[in-house]
């Protein structure tokens, strides 16, 4: 797929050493969440990933979508990515009908590279994922990417095939590097397995977490950068 062509695109600044807290004004490439208010890192970021929805079901059991962040198109310098949080993959045709119709909308006002869908899919149902993606890749317009964020957990525990297969459907691949505010435990561990891949990847970073990236990290081929996970400043206090 077109994963290596973004690699010079998509390449931040160098991120930041050993031990220190992770920074926004350090990076230029953020996830921007409902609620994030707007700040001066923004101005400056190359690629922003804007959340417009969560697609679930509601509380009859009907897997709807839910508009929620930057929902309302406006001009953009960065090349945007519109990420979907994802809770099912029980999608209706309405559901990818109204995608494709925000892609629109936001395409006719901005440069919109692709979508991004933000799922938590375990492990052992991949390829289960990877056939869903699939689907959605169909429907959505030729010239748009399609990303994905990843758990830690895919790059310990899943095979070579069922991440190969994530690749030859995706344009873009962001592990997690976090739960919740913390960089999870013994991410050492997640990342010396990350070199067993033949995939490139990204890893996202939250906002005034730990952040200690090996050695290893830098010299892996595949490593094209980090996304940060903005938040409110009075979150961090």
């Amino acid at each position: 797929m077109r994963l290596f062509a973004l690699a010079l695109l998509l390449l931040g600044p160098a991120p930041p050493s050993a031990g220190e807290i992770v920074r926004a004004q350090d990076h230029d490439a953020y996830w921007l969440w409902a609620g994030v208010k707007t700040r001066p890192e923004l101005e400056k970021a190359k690629t922003l990933y804007l959340l417009q929805g969560e697609i679930g079901p509601d509380r009859f059991g009907e897997v709807r979508l839910k508009a929620q962040g930057g929902t309302e198109p406006g001009p953009h310098a960065p090349t945007l990515w519109l990420v979907y949080r994802v809770r099912s993959l029980d999608w209706t045709p309405e559901i990818f009908a109204a995608v494709n119709r925000r892609l629109a909308r936001w395409r006719d006002a901005t440069r919109v590279a692709g979508v991004q869908v933000d799922f938590d899919a375990s492990t052992h149902g991949l390829k289960n994922y990877a056939a869903f993606l699939g689907k959605l890749r169909a429907a959505l317009p030729k010239d748009c990417w399609l990303g994905v964020t990843g758990l830690m957990d895919w790059a310990s525990q899943a095979t070579i095939e069922d991440i190969e297969a994530l690749s030859e459907t995706v344009d873009e691949l962001i592990f997690q590097t976090y739960r919740g505010r913390e960089t999870v435990a013994d991410i050492d561990a997640y990342l010396a397995r990350l070199g067993r891949l033949n995939v490139p990847f990204r890893l996202g970073i939250a906002e005034g977490a730990a952040w200690s990236p090996p050695t290893a990290l830098a010299r892996n081929p595949h490593f094209l950068g980090y996304v940060v996970f903005l938040r409110n400043e009075a979150e961090d206090h």
